[in-house]
């Protein structure tokens, strides 16, 4: 992730980091874990491949349509979460498709919270009523991350293959903040809802949301199809990127914080920006951006589980050239904890394969080469630049 704003405003950043790196996973405040050094995962868990929505650029191809099949059932799901629970992760994810659907979501979140899991829910929106958000709330998940792809009804309801979703999404936040669940706008940008950025960014702000989470297209799934035809150019992230940088120094960060998601490159952006400002903040922007070690986090803090049940290193990572293995035959600790994986080293040791002009870059140490999945996907290298890289050299 980019974190504009933590960046932009490190101080406070850097010292609660500093606090808090040595403390109990559970402990730790979900804000600083990408900064925290931890070596135990986020779990980015998409439960189920079920949605009630069939959105373009969906990156496991859920659908309406979609059955459980062989998905794990609630005794498989408890027992990873207890395998989980015993090895440290401090935060599950809970995604899909769409997590709602799936019925046991409130006993597994709840088995989570009493076994020192921090939890979240990543969803469309469109199935959280009053009554729905208060359970959330009750069975402990802590942040919703609410999908908006459009200021308004005809650019979201489009992106999302479902009349009336845009009211039933804008009404997800105003239920969220009446039962006092953090929400934030989660954002996919395309060409078909670029023109709308900043109304979206003005929407989001005005519905209460805490985070405003920004997505860059990546081929996985149905999200493949279209990837070629829906990804932005250069002049168009520039100006995204321009776009969030101020919006970011402009908001109060306790109101919202910005950051992008799927372009470690991002940040080069950032550093950059506050160079050319000479921004007081620009050490520690640089202090927290090298906690991060490279960048992206994929098989290293961050770690996917499909919902059968299959580990990857990240939630767009899921190609079988990927697959670090099934918890049905291997404990996911037992997985993770492989030094042997080929997957998990390919990640691992992502910094010292990736060649090309990334190798002669100055912010490589930064950013680590971008997203290993854009590069696989276009060029069927691991070790290509990312293609979606559009820092001048």
């Amino acid at each position: 992730m980019n974190r504009i704003t933590q960046c932009l405003h490190g101080r406070g950043t850097v010292s609660a980091v500093i606090k808090h790196r040595k403390g109990p996973p559970g402990e730790v405040p979900s804000q600083y874990l990408a900064f925290s050094g931890m070596k135990r995962p986020v779990v980015f868990w998409n439960l189920t491949n079920r949605c009630n929505l069939q959105c373009e650029h969906c990156y496991s191809r859920s659908g309406p349509h979609s059955h459980p099949g062989e998905e794990l059932t609630t005794a498989e799901a408890i027992g990873l979460i207890d395998d989980l629970s015993e090895m440290g992760v401090p935060l599950i994810l809970f995604s899909g498709g769409e997590p709602l659907m799936r019925e046991d979501l409130w006993a597994l979140a709840l088995h989570a919270r009493e076994n020192g899991i921090k939890t979240a829910l990543s969803t469309n929106g469109t199935l959280i009523t009053g009554d729905i958000a208060r359970r959330i709330r009750e069975c402990g998940i802590e942040y919703a991350g609410i999908s908006l792809d459009g200021a308004r009804a005809a650019t979201h309801d489009r992106f999302r293959n479902s009349p009336g979703a845009f009211e039933r999404t804008v009404a997800a936040f105003s239920h969220c903040r009446e039962a006092n669940v953090r929400c934030g706008a989660r954002v996919t940008l395309t060409r078909e809802n670029f023109s709308e950025l900043e109304e979206i960014i003005d929407l989001s702000l005005a519905l209460g949301a805490s985070r405003f989470c920004l997505y860059w297209l990546v081929p996985s799934g149905r999200g493949m199809d279209s990837y070629y035809r829906l990804q932005l150019g250069r002049e168009e992230v520039t100006a995204a990127l321009t776009l969030l940088y101020k919006r970011a120094q402009e908001t109060d960060p306790a109101r919202m914080e910005f950051l992008t998601v799927d372009a470690p490159q991002d940040c080069i952006h950032l550093v950059r920006s506050m160079e050319r400002d000479d921004s007081p903040d620009l050490s520690d922007a640089k202090t927290l951006l090298s906690a991060l070690k490279g960048g992206c986090s994929a098989g290293e803090r961050v770690a996917n589980i499909d919902p059968w049940g299959n580990v990857y290193p990240c939630q767009f990572a899921r190609s079988p050239a990927f697959l670090v293995g099934n918890i049905r035959d291997r404990r996911f600790s037992e997985l993770w904890g492989d030094d042997r994986n080929p997957a998990l080293l390919l990640f691992r040791g992502k910094n010292g394969l990736i060649s090309g002009v990334c190798r002669s870059c100055e912010y490589f140490p930064l950013c680590g080469g971008g997203c290993r999945v854009r590069a696989h996907a276009e060029s069927g290298d691991f070790r290509a630049p990312d293609p979606f890289c559009f820092v001048d050299q």
